[in-house]
């Protein structure tokens, strides 16, 4: 039977949840799967909604859309409230320590301080969004280490390379369940 992963990242215009999505994507076709993202976010570009679905499969995706997700990456707590509802039961949520009202599931929780570790080791809040990834990648395994880092390279502006590779490796020290 393929291996299929249903994820959804998402937080509020700015905090990069859509480029997260395009990255995951893109170190996942690296892998060698088959990979659909899909991104939506608000009319203003910045503090609206945003959002990436990605379906990331070993076989054929025939529909391309998130059902119910096994895995939601959120940053702020609206992005939580709206889409908590759309994880499993038994799924994994990881959630930037920043948002504060959790609500009781049965799902894995794990809390990841990506803005205030982007603030204080890279100087910047704009690299949560790949400290997240990299919470992802140790917690789920769902790609490989060098297909992520091949991925940044080939998804950021060349100043911007080296500042989001620390973020993906600070992302995988900075788990807490």
């Amino acid at each position: 039977m393929d291996k299929r992963i249903e994820i959804i990242i998402a937080g509020l215009g700015g905090q990069g949840a859509v480029l997260a999505g395009q990255i995951l994507g893109r170190a996942a076709v690296y892998d060698g799967k088959n990979v659909v993202q899909t991104q939506s976010y608000g009319a203003e570009a910045r503090g609206s909604a945003a959002k990436s679905e990605l379906i990331i499969s070993d076989g054929k995706i025939a529909f391309p859309m998130v059902r119910k997700c096994d895995v939601l990456v959120v940053m702020s707590q609206p992005a939580l409230d709206k889409y908590v509802n759309n994880l499993k039961e038994e799924g994994i949520l990881l959630v930037d320590t920043l948002v504060g009202d959790i609500p009781e599931t049965r799902a894995k929780v794990y809390k990841v301080p990506a803005t205030e570790k982007a603030e204080k080791v890279l100087g910047n809040k704009l690299y949560a969004n790949v400290i997240m990834l990299g919470a992802l990648v140790k917690a789920t395994g769902i790609t490989s280490w060098k297909a992520m880092e091949k991925a940044i390279i080939d998804s950021v502006p060349e100043k911007a390379r080296q500042a989001n590779l620390e973020a993906f490796k600070e992302g995988t020290k900075n788990i807490v369940m």
